[in-house]
């Protein structure tokens, strides 16, 4: 997945509610979000459950342990997908292909058996059905041919039909939910409408965003423009991958945090309410998760999204987090996965204390 920071994350919902719990939308139950590593996940126990434990957790239910998934599973930490990477090179024709995303995404859950088995593919994957070309170069990340900065670039994008442009998705999801049965949760992911927009005006992954920002205060309506095609396409593709197998699906802001919060408000806080308004008309019980790394300055706006689960990066204080966030989300984080160079010690104690808040 694109330019995001990773950090292990889990779900809990205890009896008790400390100073780190977060609340969550239920009248009967709260439900309290902390930090843990998977970097050793013990194989659960077998047995039958009606949905995976991420989900109820999601949904308020007391569970009996904090679910646990880390956002970059699949990847090259594991000698399986290097030899993978050996003889698929091109990183678009391993998440491109059905066998290959199903292969990579299931690595790590049969390794370490997280709670949430996410789908392995990239943010900019809806681009090309958008008749936005695109690739990834190694070394280099991202590359976009044309970069969209007029008027007319904009009008030349088209709208974005899932189940024509990206089938293997589907297709991926289906099989990942039905080989995982509800031992996990199946999760799905798209970019959000400005960090699309970022990459796509910048023409790869922006390092001072001069061109998006100038787009956006030299010629807002056309930046408005094409934010609003990567809404109306992102809803589309959340409810696509919905219904073909994801059980909760994450919105990746990766770039909004780099606006002003005033800023933030005009250009990407109305795209993502419109995003998860036209989900819950026809998705309702769907979690929708949004993750905005570095997104401190931001929090007090983020549950204005409408979304169910704000996810924290490490730059936040678990319990503070939780307090500028309010008692109406539930929140995930937010370990910096650098504690995992540590020793097993130092890596427990990290949790513990940010599980204690």
């Amino acid at each position: 997945m694109s330019a995001c920071m990773y950090s292990p994350l889990s779900l809990s919902s205890p009896s008790t509610v400390g100073k780190s719990a977060f609340g969550f939308r239920s009248k009967s139950k709260l439900l309290t979000v902390r930090c843990t590593v998977g970097e050793f996940v013990a194989e659960p126990k077998v047995m039958s459950v009606a949905e995976p434990l991420l989900v109820r957790a999601v949904r308020g239910e007391k569970v009996e342990r904090p679910p646990v998934w880390l956002m970059r599973q699949a990847g090259r930490y594991m000698k399986s997908y290097q030899k993978i990477c050996e003889k698929y090179p091109s990183f678009r024709e391993r998440s491109e292909n059905v066998d290959l995303v199903v292969e990579i995404s299931l690595q790590p859950w049969k390794v370490f058996r997280p709670d949430g088995v996410i789908l392995f593919s990239d943010i900019l994957t809806p681009l090309p059905g958008m008749n936005i070309p695109f690739d990834i170069v190694k070394g280099r990340g991202p590359v976009i041919h044309s970069p969209l900065r007029t008027a007319v670039d904009v009008d030349q994008v088209t709208e974005f039909v899932p189940e024509e442009s990206v089938p293997y998705v589907g297709e991926a999801l289906t099989i990942l939910r039905a080989e995982v049965n509800s031992y996990a949760a199946v999760l799905g992911f798209v970019g959000a409408p400005f960090t699309l927009a970022s990459y796509v005006v910048e023409g790869g992954s922006p390092k001072h965003y001069t061109k998006i920002k100038s787009l956006a205060f030299s010629q807002p309506k056309v930046l408005h423009a094409l934010l609003q095609k990567f809404t109306n396409s992102m809803a589309k593709y959340i409810k696509y991958q919905a219904d073909e197998g994801a059980q909760a699906v994450q919105i990746f802001d990766s770039w909004a945090t780099k606006l002003s919060p005033v800023d933030f408000e005009e250009f990407s806080l109305p795209y993502l309410k419109q995003i998860v308004d036209s989900v819950k008309a026809t998705h309702p019980d769907l979690p929708l998760i949004l993750y905005a790394s570095g997104s401190g300055g931001l929090l007090e706006r983020l549950p204005l999204t409408g979304v169910d689960v704000v996810s924290l990066d490490w730059t936040v204080d678990m319990a503070e987090g939780r307090r500028r966030l309010g008692s109406n989300v539930a929140v995930q984080g937010n370990v910096d996965p650098g504690v995992l160079f540590g020793s097993k010690e130092f890596i427990t104690k990290r949790i513990h204390d940010t599980a204690l808040g």
